[in-house]
């Protein structure tokens, strides 16, 4: 983060001249509960140590410049609603505004650089992190006066409202709640939570990234959403937590195969999050990798989210003695996140790149997870 600190610092005194406040927030990986989320379910992430800088002044006008470092590239904008800029990327800063201000904040024009390093496509939640920090800093620059929760939901209604994802609360959660060593434990519907110690004696955490982002026709993610909310509906629930399987089979001629298959996988998740979190208080990470494999399986074949690339990974992961594996992310490319018995690391990694490689025609970038600290000042 230092260096990106200094390189984010140096460009904003060439662009805007004089010192900025700098604020950072993180991108999350999921240990597991998947698609939970948005059904209020439990999910169990954790920040990690990639993340957004940004340096931030106020102008005094009611204007916002802005300069994506990565992309080499200034946009400029007004705070009232038909001021949405067309730049992708300048919508995440647009829509932290406009939802600060319909929130009663006070937001005026300011100035920014701003850069990452959470890997793009890789399900790390590198949009979170960008929404994260700058609702972080309008707030504390502003005076608003929202708490760490308000300025989830902030991150939460940006991508509803201005880009067009209709995603649950936990990327945005992770990203402002993270904590050193700890993963949390969120309750999606009471939105309740506990930080979870993270140090599986005897384990490491690792990434593997297919570099791969299937591009599909429509929203699959907005699709799977539009399912699970009509099976509630057929069981008489705003959401399908709490629901069981005899439930489920109990309607089963009353919905679609496809919608059965989605929402099979999602009330499954919720046990699965919970024995996760127990075999984790054990000590048996055996038992905690069994539960992710269990996760891989119904994300692949009920919730149909996983693609090619990935299965690959995975079987490659089981065939290699590692505990636990799975897709991560909302699905069709992206990466694996692996619990791997330490002596096995190597091993596991060698063999893993290899394949891939000759399966693929390149190899799959390998990122090991530090739990890390949440959306703040720097």
């Amino acid at each position: 983060m230092e260096t990106m600190k200094a390189e984010v610092g140096r460009r904003f005194e060439a662009l805007y001249g004089g010192e900025a406040s700098f604020f950072a927030a993180p991108g999350r990986v999921n240990l597991i509960g998947e698609h939970t989320d948005y059904n209020g379910g439990y999910v169990l992430p954790g920040a990690v140590d990639k993340g957004v800088v940004a340096a931030i002044r106020p102008n005094g006008t009611q204007q916002v410049r802005a300069f994506a470092l990565d992309l080499d590239e200034e946009c400029r904008f007004g705070l009232r609603e038909e001021d949405k800029p067309a730049p992708a990327w300048a919508h995440y800063l647009f829509g932290v505004c406009r939802e600060v201000q319909k929130r009663g904040g006070r937001v005026e024009g300011f100035d920014t650089v701003f850069a990452g390093n959470v890997p793009q496509g890789a399900g790390m939640s590198s949009s979170a992190a960008l929404e994260s920090a700058f609702a972080f800093a309008l707030n504390e620059l502003f005076g608003c006066g929202f708490d760490r929760f308000e300025l989830a939901r902030i991150g939460q209604a940006t991508e509803h409202n201005y880009c067009g994802v209709k995603c649950g609360i936990m990327d945005q959660f992770a990203s402002v709640f993270g904590r050193q060593g700890c993963l949390m434990r969120l309750d999606c519907r009471s939105m309740e939570f506990v930080y979870v110690p993270f140090n599986p004696a005897g384990f490491r955490l690792v990434l593997l990234d297919t570099r791969v982002k299937h591009q599909l026709v429509g929203s699959p993610y907005n699709d799977r959403r539009l399912s699970c909310e009509r099976v509630a509906a057929v069981l008489g629930r705003a959401l399908l937590r709490g629901a069981t399987l005899d439930e489920l089979e109990a309607v089963r001629d009353r919905i679609s195969e496809e919608d059965y298959r989605r929402a099979r996988y999602v009330i499954g998740e919720e046990r699965r999050v919970l024995a996760f979190c127990e075999a984790l208080e054990r000590g048996d990470g055996e038992a905690a990798g069994a539960a992710m494999y269990a996760t891989h399986r119904g994300l692949s074949q009920d919730y149909e989210v996983s693609c090619e690339e990935l299965d690959f990974l995975v079987e490659t992961a089981a065939a290699c003695g590692v505990a636990g594996s799975r897709m991560m992310g909302g699905g069709f490319g992206g990466c694996t996140i692996n619990l791997v018995r330490t002596e096995r690391y190597d091993r596991f990694i060698g063999t893993a790149t290899a394949r891939f490689k000759e399966r693929y025609g390149h190899a799959p970038q390998v990122y090991d997870v530090v739990i890390s600290e949440g959306a703040r000042r720097i």
